[in-house]
């Protein structure tokens, strides 16, 4: 007995020094490694750790993501009951997204609320919240016209007033301001919380006023610019990672139409949706995400897929057999499904939905990735 302890001992004292020498090897290959070629030259260390973490998972399979999904859901809005982080995906699998999205809209007016009615403030804290715990967070921007006052679908023209020498653009300067402000206020005691922000997407559609048909590609791509000039360089924003992504593409669309160039990117993404026509969505899922692929292999950068679902989840088995073999070679970082509004507006299953069970045979597959497999 006493040599099979002492034997066990020697093991045991082996494989920790074994482990100390990984552990130097890494740290010493870590700090060898090239400098990441961000838009952002003095970005966050928190910023740097959240890439590489996305490069990790992207290798692992792709972290399942969901818009809104801790601020409410079926039947229930977290600012009436905030003892608890409640989430609709949670609640049907047992573990929370991955990814959590939120939207700053109506942040540029100075509101106590975005667009679909979050307090920024609750917003804020469910931010800092899902990163202690290992999530990843991605903010999208659905502002206001600048021009007409209306919202982000009237197509008024708008993006020549904001560019340099427009006539609102000190309008705009102080919306972007305000943003600053609350990218700069998403901090823990100890670090800043890293953001994907994905601004003017959708651009190649025509529903936004900074899309297709509204302003110019050249004007966009100024608009682009500018605004990350004015978050990285005046406002000192260094919390963030930029995002691209178009919608779906059609056969003579150029991914690239509107791109403003590699120093102003650091994701390249895509939004397509399935309007209940699953062959067809598959197809473009297929195509358009390696047409993705083999720009972001090009270019030496990550790649996600930004936006996608089925509202209300009407195909029986769509997770399984619709989703799943279409981006389960992909090697896209993440997927982000939208949010789970109403009964005749949701993208995920709630609790007692049809779509529950295969939603959780989902979750099993080798694939899809939920906080707990990549919050370390």
């Amino acid at each position: 007995m006493q040599i099979i302890i002492n034997k066990n001992a020697f093991i045991k004292k082996f494989a920790i020094l074994f482990s100390a020498l990984n552990f130097a090897c890494a740290q010493a290959q870590h700090k060898e490694a090239p400098e990441l070629q961000l838009s952002d030259k003095k970005v966050s260390n928190s910023v740097k750790i959240l890439y590489q973490k996305l490069e990790a998972t992207s290798k692992k399979g792709f972290a399942i993501g969901h818009q809104d999904a801790t601020s409410y859901g079926l039947g229930w809005l977290y600012e009436q009951n905030p003892t608890t982080i409640k989430s609709d995906v949670y609640e049907v699998c047992g573990d929370y997204p991955a990814v959590y999205g939120f939207d700053i809209g109506h942040l540029e007016l100075g509101n106590d609320r975005n667009l679909d009615s979050v307090p920024f403030k609750l917003m804020r804290d469910l931010i800092i919240n899902a990163h202690k715990k290992g999530g990843i967070i991605t903010i999208s921007w659905h502002l206001d016209n600048p021009t007409s006052g209306g919202n982000s679908w009237d197509k008024t023209s708008a993006v020549q007033d904001i560019i340099k020498e427009g006539k609102h653009r000190d309008t705009y300067e102080l919306w972007v301001s305000r943003v600053a402000d609350f990218m700069k206020s998403l901090k823990t005691e100890t670090e800043m919380v890293p953001v994907i922000f994905r601004p003017f997407h959708e651009m190649n559609g025509s529903w936004f006023w900074w899309g297709e048909g509204n302003c110019s590609a050249e004007d966009y791509k100024t608009l682009w610019r500018e605004t990350l000039e004015l978050l990285r360089d005046k406002h000192e924003v260094h919390n963030l990672l930029y995002a691209y992504s178009p919608n779906k593409l059609n056969p003579t669309d150029d991914y690239l139409k509107y791109y403003p160039g590699d120093d102003y990117v650091d994701i390249l993404g895509i939004d397509i949706y399935d309007f209940k026509n699953s062959e067809d969505y598959i197809k473009s899922v297929v195509n358009d995400l390696k047409i993705v692929k083999d720009i972001a292999s090009k270019k030496g950068k990550l790649y996600a897929f930004t936006e996608t679902g089925l509202e209300t989840l009407s195909t029986p088995n769509w997770f399984t057999e619709v989703l799943y073999p279409a981006i389960e070679n992909t090697g896209i970082a993440w997927v982000l499904f939208w949010r789970n509004a109403r009964t005749d507006h949701h993208y995920m299953p709630y609790k007692g939905h049809p779509s529950e069970n295969d939603f959780k045979t989902f979750k099993a597959l080798p694939k899809t990735l939920f906080l707990q497999d990549i919050k370390n």
